[in-house]
């Protein structure tokens, strides 16, 4: 499968077992019960762990038993950056700490009153540096696809409460693209990430750890419309209570806009690769993301 679905795994009963045992034993035993939950997917869930394997076989270049290893390994920090997102959102107490590696750059955009885009990926923690980034004084939008089940939104939201941020949702009629336009004109931070598509989008292709992969186009297509300073933006889990998060120095796309599409890409493409050869574990794509289509 050559783009993603658009939606999430998971279910509310899931859910609600891991925020009670959260609520009541903190986030260790939760821990814990995460790795018989890993257990599960890496035995049955084939569908996603033939891809996450060629990931680490074939463009990580790991070993055979290391690879399989390594999907063990990816469900079970999957499932801790998920069960961080709602210790972190809700307020559960915890010794999480974060090191911010190029907050001034984000700081440096807002001071400058134009607005800015920053551009993320499946990779690490987003949800964790999104909540964050109320330090930095400023309206944060993040656009997505409303990919959720409904049900486990709302319950969700029923235990971490809104999110501190605007939230953008991609639709159809293209209405997303002028609620960008408005926050940027206000001068506010735009989010999104910038690796995933639908079928059917308009996408640009790359090479991305050794062979060519599809990216969607929009994001970048924006940075180079809007001509606003673009940064790029991930969070890690280094150990089981510290996160390192990473913003770069932000760039302006001018020319024509093809050009800048071009370069966007590359400079997306170029800090992507390095973050992932730096944390391979923790890519979150659980699909064929290097296939191409015959007809592409």
């Amino acid at each position: 499968m050559p783009s993603w679905e658009g939606k999430s795994k998971g279910n509310k009963l899931g859910y609600s077992i891991f925020i009670g045992t959260l609520r009541y034993g903190g986030v260790l035993p939760a821990y814990v019960l995460l790795r018989f939950v890993a257990a599960y997917y890496f035995l049955f869930s084939y569908s996603s762990s033939r891809p996450i394997f060629q990931y680490f076989h074939t463009r990580v270049g790991h070993g055979w038993w290391r690879s399989l290893l390594s999907v063990y390994r990816n469900y079970y920090v999957f499932g801790q950056v998920l069960i961080d997102k709602v210790v972190v959102m809700s307020g559960i107490r915890n010794r999480f700490t974060f090191e911010f590696e190029g907050e001034q750059y984000l700081r440096e955009i807002t001071a400058a009153g134009k607005g800015g885009i920053m551009l993320s990926a499946h990779l690490g923690n987003w949800e964790v540096a999104g909540h964050l980034f109320r330090r930095l004084e400023t309206r944060i939008n993040i656009v997505m696809f409303d990919g959720e089940h409904e049900r486990i939104k709302k319950y969700l939201s029923s235990v971490t409460g809104e999110r501190n941020v605007n939230i953008i949702v991609i639709k159809d009629d293209l209405s997303h693209i002028y609620a960008i336009n408005e926050a940027l004109s206000n001068q506010e931070l735009v989010c999104m990430h910038a690796d995933r598509f639908l079928e059917g989008n308009k996408t640009v292709t790359a090479s991305f750890l050794g062979a060519d992969a599809r990216f969607p186009a929009g994001p970048f297509l924006l940075a180079a419309t809007f001509r606003v300073p673009v940064s790029l933006v991930f969070a890690f889990k280094e150990t089981s209570s510290h996160y390192h998060l990473y913003a770069t120095q932000p760039r302006e796309y001018h020319g024509r806009r093809r050009q800048g599409v071009e370069t966007a890409v590359q400079d997306f493409v170029h800090e992507l690769e390095a973050m992932v050869k730096k944390y391979p574990e923790q890519w979150f794509n659980y699909y064929d993301f290097w296939e191409i289509p015959e007809d592409k």
